[in-house]
């Protein structure tokens, strides 16, 4: 039985969901600006992330990611910011 945050991340559209498994995947978007757009805390993605992956590809993920300090934005120095490519969201 998934649990409550897999249950939220259910909910999203199909779209959305997609954007939350990528942003998690990504080395330099923090946990904190998944939560701050989806409301799905580094916990949550976690669960969600062990839910939607095979076991060994969820324990190859959680290796890459654990202590980077690119996905945590409290571990982040100051002078790494988020650069886009201009042609990558419409404004």
């Amino acid at each position: 039985m998934p649990k409550a945050a897999v249950k939220r991340f259910r909910r999203l559209p199909e779209d959305e969901q997609s954007r939350v498994i990528e942003m998690a995947w990504e080395d330099r978007t923090p946990f904190e600006a998944i939560e701050r757009l989806f409301g799905l805390g580094e916990p949550d993605v976690i669960e969600v992330m062990r839910y939607q992956m095979t076991p060994g590809s969820f324990r190859l993920w959680r290796k890459r990611v654990t202590g980077r300090t690119t996905k945590h934005q409290s571990l982040r120095s100051p002078d790494v910011m988020r650069g886009y490519c201009p042609t990558q969201y419409k404004r």
